[in-house]
């Protein structure tokens, strides 16, 4: 019996992040996830990949704080090694973040910098520091926006990060492909979560402007999400590579 592959996501303690590790444990991955703040909810989620019969570890980790990768990749390694016998990674999500809706003309210099660490700087330099723990043959996933091809008033600044992103994942996939690393970007619609204040899911009037600017008349939920990501974290995707998949019912088309 081979052995189960591992893979380490970002911010999957709750929202889509929950929803991509256990869609990953249902396809027999074992799944290393971060939180920043909410334990509770990490342990939650842990429990749910340990029901599906695959290990499952919470680590805390601020994707805003790069200066803490190194001690961060340092426990990663321990954990590997302790709790699923491993000295490698074969798959990294790299899911953390939040939404702030300002217009250009408020922005902070605050909020664009916090936008920038978390959505841009942290994705990058995360990833930098665990492609030495990456096994090759593995795959990188990126989490982009619908943001990033069309336009509301309010997320220039994380639209931009997120069009940053997705040109990181095709020099991703072209730096690493000598070590058969695939780089890949999955760009959700609106989804109902409690992203950026949640009113995807609780704003009525929102909820009717989304359906009603998607093709399949709906808002999404984070298990639309989900399975896409943990089919980019297998074999079956083994030659889909340097794509972006939006994943969004069909917005703005």
């Amino acid at each position: 019996m081979s052995k189960a592959k591992i893979a380490l996501v970002t911010g999957g303690s709750r929202g889509l992040g929950e929803n991509m590790a256990i869609n990953m444990a249902q396809k027999g991955l074992n799944i290393l996830l971060t939180y920043q703040s909410n334990k509770e909810e990490a342990d939650k989620t842990v429990r749910e990949v340990e029901k599906l019969g695959q290990k499952a570890y919470a680590l805390q980790l601020d994707v805003a704080e790069s200066k803490t990768f190194d001690a961060f990749v340092d426990e990663v390694k321990n954990v590997l090694e302790s709790h699923f016998g491993s000295a490698t990674l074969d798959y990294l999500v790299n899911n953390a973040g939040i939404g702030i809706n300002s217009p250009i003309t408020e922005t902070t210099e605050q909020d664009f910098d916090t936008l920038v660490n978390i959505h841009f700087k942290g994705a990058f330099f995360l990833t930098q520091k665990l492609l030495p723990i990456m096994a090759d043959g593995g795959g990188i996933v990126n989490v982009s926006s619908g943001l990033a091809r069309f336009s509301f008033p309010g997320y220039s600044v994380y639209g931009s990060m997120k069009a940053a992103i997705e040109t990181l994942t095709r020099y991703q996939a072209k730096e690493l492909g000598s070590r058969q690393i695939r780089s890949n970007v999955v760009a959700p619609g609106a989804i109902e979560t409690d992203f950026g204040g949640g009113t995807n899911k609780n704003d009525e009037d929102k909820r009717t402007v989304i359906a009603n600017f998607t093709a399949l008349g709906r808002v999404g939920i984070p298990s639309d999400i989900g399975g896409v990501v943990a089919f980019l974290c297998t074999d079956d995707a083994k030659w889909v590579n340097a794509q972006r998949i939006e994943v969004s019912g069909g917005m703005m088309v």
